[in-house]
């Protein structure tokens, strides 16, 4: 019920303040849902340690572990994954694909559709996470990965709102990914993959300061999805047409 609730509003954040994004935030049912695993795995930390006993070593590898990984994860899916071409040429995947990427790039201002579902994210934190926590600290190491793991992606999912906010950040460094997350949006969608941090797109050069930089992508909209691959591929289209 909470979630239909929260899905029968309307959220354009190019009209939204920080303070309404905050609202947005917070009532989101999945960053609900993240918050309490969260806690939960913190506690479970906690109950496993006299069991499982593991050293401060153990504990800071486990999380430093995670929160070095994070970036690349992020990256890796972003330019990978939701912008590969696969995942929309399968019945089987072509929903999750329109929901998971295609619609934030048709329409980058609805929050409704920025937000990542846990159906989806939960997974990936999981499979990310939890080879790191149990290689260096065992179960509670992979409780503490766990919880550093949704920790991050919950500072990702607010950070990502804040970039298609209409009001720029006072933060110089937040004003930057910012800036560097909006280019990728409406001017080329072939670089600019990271969304709370640059370091990966400038090590693997696809990170573009300006305009100037690269031309101007048709696709950046439709992720490539248009005209022979719409045709061969009618999945995405069809349920786009659906849509009430």
């Amino acid at each position: 019920m909470l979630t239909s609730q929260w899905y029968r509003e309307k959220y354009l954040l190019d009209r939204m303040t920080f303070r309404d994004l905050l609202r947005a935030y917070v009532l989101y049912p999945s960053i609900q849902m993240y918050a309490m695993l969260l806690a939960c795995s913190i506690f479970g930390a906690f109950v496993f340690f006299p069991y499982f006993p593991v050293s401060l070593v153990q504990v800071a590898g486990s999380i430093g572990g995670t929160l070095l990984a994070y970036p690349f994860v992020e990256y890796a899916v972003h330019r990978f994954i939701l912008h590969g071409r696969y995942l929309y040429r399968s019945p089987w995947t072509a929903a999750l694909w329109k929901r998971i990427h295609y619609d934030h790039h048709q329409d980058p201002n609805d929050l409704r559709v920025l937000f990542g579902a846990g159906s989806t994210t939960l997974p990936t934190i999981v499979v990310t996470t939890f080879p790191i926590g149990m290689s260096i600290g065992g179960w509670v190491g992979a409780a503490l990965s766990f919880a550093t793991g949704l920790a991050c992606f919950m500072v990702y999912e607010l950070c990502h709102c804040m970039q298609h906010l209409r009001v720029n950040p006072k933060n110089k460094f937040l004003r930057r990914v910012k800036r560097h997350h909006l280019l990728h949006h409406f001017h080329n969608e072939q670089g600019n993959f990271g969304i709370t941090s640059l370091f990966c797109d400038r090590i693997f050069g696809s990170q573009y300061g300006s305009a100037e930089d690269v031309p101007f992508s048709q696709t950046v909209s439709n992720l490539g999805y248009a005209d022979q691959e719409r045709s061969h591929y009618p999945w995405v289209a069809q349920l786009s047409e659906q849509k009430p």
